[in-house]
């Protein structure tokens, strides 16, 4: 009886030890990683998304997500891996790359510029924007890039005819406008129903109008090549939550504009649907980096430092997208196609 009652002990001590171990296990699995987004706006819900939605964390993440307002910031925390993966566009990957930089694209959500020119209701035509300034984030930006490519698309010559200024993130360009600091600024869709007090507007000019769409690498999951090597199966789990994240913002409208309105000051009823209508259109099932639009950014990047040995084939690495695809997770998070 003795021997019976000391197994038994044993047998629960055992027990207990097991099951005080699973959650550890578990914590020590969960890989840390710091990752940046650098707007708020729906085009970037993504990173949100699989942070709330908890897909970080059910790939086996523990994901630090912070927010920093600017691509261009956001490339130097990586380059110095203070964050290991950011949300960069194809425009600062390049002007990093053609100065020695080591980032790279692993995967791209978005591969199009799609911006609209808001502008006072004064200002009926291009003409009258002539001597005036619109309101960009930073200088080398996606919303430099629109903003100079919605110039061009109007005849008009940016940093001549039009002054471009730094101003902020979309809802600084927002309050900057209301308060008349600049005459316009490049928005994303449905970013104009952020205006402070319902300003008088009118959309000089849309991108969606224009004959082709312009290709670029834009909500573009972007670490640098040494952290890639020594980490890759990381990068290889961020993507995977950010492709669910992406699954999640187009089959579930409601708790998407949920956690936008959350991260989003200002977000009214008219700016969720108009940016969520918008967004799903172009957000890509399958996320390859555009290396048509890669290489129209390399070229402009080359302009400001000639001789660079820079190629798109430095700054694109396909290779976990196309393992991601290969191993059927992508048809297993959509579904296959018939």
């Amino acid at each position: 009886m003795h021997y019976r009652t000391r197994g038994y002990r044993r047998s629960c001590l055992a027990l207990f030890l097991v099951l005080i171990a699973i959650p550890w296990v578990r914590a020590e699995a969960q890989e840390k990683i710091r990752i940046a987004y650098s707007s708020t706006d729906a085009l970037n819900g993504i990173w949100t998304i699989a942070q709330e939605a908890g897909f970080y964390k059910k790939n086996g993440l523990d994901a630090d997500v912070v927010y920093i307002g600017s691509s261009t910031v956001a490339a130097a925390a990586v380059v110095s891996q203070d964050v290991q993966l950011a949300n960069i566009a194809g425009s600062v990957v390049a002007s990093s790359g053609v100065r020695g930089g080591d980032l790279v694209s692993v995967a791209c959500f978005v591969n199009s510029l799609a911006y609209e020119l808001v502008v006072l209701e004064s200002i009926k035509s291009a003409e009258d924007l002539k001597g005036k300034s619109i309101g960009i984030s930073r200088f080398g930006s996606v919303s430099d890039v629109a903003a100079r490519e919605l110039l061009k698309g109007v005849g008009l010559k940016p940093g001549e005819d039009v002054t471009i200024l730094q101003i902020g993130g979309a809802s600084e360009r927002a309050a900057g406008f209301s308060r008349g600091v600049i005459a316009g600024f490049p928005s994303p869709p449905g970013n104009v129903h952020l205006i402070p007090g319902g300003l008088p507007h009118r959309i000089l000019a849309d991108m969606a109008d224009f004959e082709k769409p312009y290709p670029l690498p834009f909500i573009c999951a972007v670490t640098n090549k040494s952290y890639l090597t020594k980490n890759r199966p990381v990068v290889k789990k961020s993507v995977m939550a950010l492709i669910e994240a992406a699954h999640y913002f187009k089959t579930n409208k409601e708790g998407t504009q949920k956690i936008i309105a959350k991260q989003l000051r200002g977000a009214n009823k008219a700016y969720l649907e108009s940016s969520y209508q918008s967004t799903i259109k172009i957000l890509d099932r399958v996320p390859y980096t555009t290396r048509e639009g890669m290489k129209i950014q390399l070229e402009q990047a080359l302009k400001q430092t000639p001789g660079s040995k820079a190629t798109v084939d430095s700054m694109i690495d396909d290779s976990i997208v196309r393992e991601i695809e290969k191993d059927g997770f992508i048809d297993k998070v959509y579904g296959k196609r018939g």
